[in-house]
């Protein structure tokens, strides 16, 4: 056996949950995050039929004996949405919110969260993720971004988007750019997130104000929000994700009026995030769009992470920052 099996035996057993009851109820829910959160659990897996899964820096481990009844995870749904979540599961919608604990005195460890019924072996089922989310937004000086990328973070007017697959540390990065915002430019900061995620309410705020909304449970979805806050003068707006195109025409409405607005692509690349943004709009629409967000755009940043040979993990990034001689270039292109 080689040296590092028996390490990762032993590293194992230590992330056994120590605290296990025979039956999870709501009482324990918060005691078992909290141990997730210590241990550096970048999300927690509580799933029909299988014991509790913790990711920690890319690695998996299941970290209690028995594996979760239907019954329990209904329960521990209920506690983290409220009396209809496993209702609504059953319904055929999927669940997204957040999860908070406050186990001491200056202790707050925040979650986001989604419910989504599942098929498991051979009945109806539920997996519940939970993403740790640090309770302060990171310093963007601390990012490691070099200066020409950050002389494109926060332009006077245009789209900046982030883009990676889940679980790329996407809205982290884009936390960076909320905080420098906050702390260091003058306006209104207007987010739009499904669920929210990093709150600001440590970060100085001298000459900025922000307020957060959550979708679906204040505003019904993303275009929706972007026309929303077009009527409130924002000067930054955050939509959390570029999904779909009535989005992403929203995101390039709200660009064309004036506004500074930072959003979120699932891509493979710089050059798949407008690929994939440009694809989400009808053959005759394509040109006209694409010329928009090329001239709107000022920077796109792709990350992933991958693993350090200390088993953590750390960002890989490619970006593009938007000069007259980049969109003279892409104007070139066929858009098909």
């Amino acid at each position: 056996m080689r040296a590092e099996d028996i390490h990762t035996e032993e590293q194992d057993k230590q992330l056994m949950y120590p605290n296990e009851p025979s039956r999870f109820t709501s009482h324990d829910l918060d005691d078992l995050l909290l141990f997730c959160v210590r241990n550096e659990t970048s999300d927690v897996t509580l799933q029909t039929n299988d014991k509790v899964i913790a990711d920690i820096h890319g690695r998996i481990y299941r970290i209690t004996q028995h594996a979760l009844s239907n019954s329990e995870v209904a329960e521990l749904l209920n506690t983290i949405y409220g009396a209809n979540g496993t209702a609504q599961i059953l319904s055929g919608r999927d669940l997204d919110t957040h999860y908070e604990i406050k186990p001491g005195r200056g202790e707050r460890y925040r979650f986001r969260v989604n419910g989504t019924g599942c098929h498991v072996e051979g009945t109806e089922g539920i997996q519940i993720t939970l993403r740790s989310i640090p309770v302060d937004p990171p310093f963007l000086k601390d990012m490691d971004l070099p200066e020409t990328l950050l002389e494109g973070m926060v332009p006077d007017q245009g789209i900046v988007i982030v883009s990676g697959a889940t679980g790329s540390g996407k809205s982290t990065l884009l936390a960076g750019f909320m905080r420098e915002v906050l702390e260091k430019h003058t306006g209104k900061v207007l987010t739009y997130e499904a669920p929210i995620e990093f709150v600001y309410d440590n970060v100085p705020q001298p000459h900025t104000s922000i307020a957060q909304h959550e979708i679906p449970a204040n505003l019904p979805d993303f275009p929706s929000a972007v026309r929303n806050a077009l009527r409130r003068k924002p000067t930054y707006i955050l939509v959390g994700e570029a999904r779909d195109k009535e989005t992403i025409a929203a995101v390039i409405d709200a660009a064309l009026t004036g506004h500074v607005v930072y959003t979120t692509v699932h891509a493979n690349g710089v050059a798949d995030t407008l690929r994939r943004m440009i694809a989400a709009f009808p053959a005759d629409e394509r040109y006209g769009r694409a010329v928009d967000l090329i001239e709107l755009t000022r920077a796109i940043v792709w990350q992933r992470l991958i693993p350090t040979k200390d088993g953590k993990r750390m960002p890989l990034r490619e970006w593009l920052v938007f000069n007259d001689e980049v969109r003279e270039e892409l104007l070139q292109s066929e858009f098909e």
